[in-house]
């Protein structure tokens, strides 16, 4: 429940933010170090534990901004911790402690002109949900359409800022030791996009685009901006009515609704980056809503992509390529991504190869179970192993938000674990190209 107060503010200073992370990630050490000892006596024990779970939650959603959004992260691969630990994590998703009303009012009186209950015929006090950068309410208009108010930090934008550049610190010094370590276009590329996430105008206008993009999947919603309630900081959507998928999930859906939003994600995903050259980039399970009417609302569009001509064109070849099973050119249509290639040409071929492989079996089954997809799994033993020749393959810096996607995609699919022919859910795709 939001307090009265602002006592849930994230602390804005550098340095004060740098100190309780480096409190956290000691804390975190200490915690990895106990169960790794633990296994090495032949003991049972989880890399990391319910209690330090719940360190970590407290201290990234009081920290909110840069901080949270890497928990929330974490709290998707099914891989690194237990279910229990999972669901812990996944608070951070949209429950993060919450700012109190007052705090609430004077940010929408700022921007808007007027107290919420002048410009609302109804405002909820509590919020619906509190996430890295914003929480929302829900509220009514006054003809009676109920809309979701999301309403940013005071602060935040420090806050975000002080993240970055002690991470960028970080990344600066590694890119100095060796030019094969250089990362520093990768970490410009997520930070702009990130700091772009600031501007509520700007996602109100990639709401409205991300309209058309996925207008022709009828089963996908995507909610309506109300702009006159709207401003930098203040955004007022269409409420969508539903569950958030990481709490439709625990309910135990059948196996026919489990692939039946498993189908519309890919759709959600995929569909509108091969079409219109769009992705959402932030597939945490809190941006998804399976709604009542039997559609997938997709929520938070701060971190719409759009990506160049060129980036969509050769991935819309290679996609096509590979569920037509056609034999590819990878590596000729890697350079046309973007990719840049310091190997021998066989040997990076192979590498790229054996990527598209993995990735590509769910593309290729009539019959694929989720509940038992080990890709993540092998697509880290892969990397693990040949981790000094992946460092002479780099993507391009617009790959990373294409990754964050598509790699968030897998992990939601696997979280719902489903079983069946989704080979023909990436056809019903590849046809709406031809």
């Amino acid at each position: 429940m939001a307090s009265d107060s602002d006592d849930k503010l994230p602390p804005q200073g550098r340095f004060q933010r740098f100190r309780k992370l480096a409190g956290l990630s000691a804390q975190l050490g200490a915690d990895v170090l106990k169960s790794g000892a633990k296994r090495l006596a032949g003991q049972e024990s989880e890399l990391l534990t319910k209690g330090m779970a719940d360190k970590l939650v407290a201290t990234l959603g009081d920290l909110k901004g840069a901080a949270m959004k890497f928990g929330q992260a974490i709290s998707m691969d099914p891989d690194l911790l237990t279910p229990e630990v999972r669901q812990v994590l996944a608070r951070l998703q949209n429950q993060a402690p919450a700012m109190g009303y007052d705090t609430v009012a004077r940010v929408i009186r700022q921007e808007l002109g007027a107290a919420p209950e002048a410009l609302f015929r109804e405002f909820d006090r509590e919020p619906l949900a509190a996430a890295s950068l914003g929480q929302v309410h829900r509220a009514v208009l006054e003809d009676g359409r109920p809309v979701a108010v999301k309403v940013q930090y005071p602060g935040v934008a420090d806050s975000l800022h002080g993240d970055l550049d002690n991470l960028g610190m970080v990344v600066k010094t590694v890119s100095k030791t060796s030019k094969v370590m250089d990362g520093t276009a990768y970490f410009s590329e997520m930070r702009e996009e990130l700091l772009l996430e600031l501007d509520y105008r700007r996602e109100a206008r990639l709401c409205q685009g991300f309209v058309q993009s996925a207008a022709r999947f009828s089963d996908l919603k995507v909610p309506e901006v109300v702009s006159e309630r709207s401003s930098e900081r203040v955004l007022t959507l269409e409420l969508l009515e539903g569950q958030t998928l990481k709490d439709w999930v625990v309910g135990e859906p059948s196996p026919e609704e489990r692939f039946r939003v498993s189908r519309q994600l890919i759709r959600a995903i995929y569909g509108p980056f091969l079409c219109a050259g769009e992705i959402h980039a932030d597939p945490h399970p809190g941006n998804f809503m399976v709604m009542k009417d039997g559609r997938l609302g997709l929520l938070d569009f701060g971190s719409i992509k759009r990506f160049s001509e060129r980036f969509v064109d050769a991935n819309r070849r290679m996609f096509l390529g590979a569920m037509k099973l056609e034999s590819m050119d990878i590596l000729g249509l890697s350079r046309e991504v973007g990719f840049h290639v310091e190997l021998p040409d066989s040997e990076a071929e192979a590498l790229i190869r054996e990527i598209l492989h993995i990735a590509g079996r769910p593309m290729r089954s009539p019959d694929y179970d989720f509940a038992t997809c080990e890709i993540s799994r092998d697509m880290k033993q892969h990397f693990a192993k040949n981790a000094v020749r992946f460092l002479k393959i780099r993507p391009p810096p617009e790959a990373v938000m294409f990754f964050r996607s598509t790699g968030g995609l897998a992990q939601n699919l696997r979280l719902i674990g489903a079983q069946g022919d989704f080979r023909g859910v990436y056809l019903e795709v590849a046809n709406l190209l031809a």
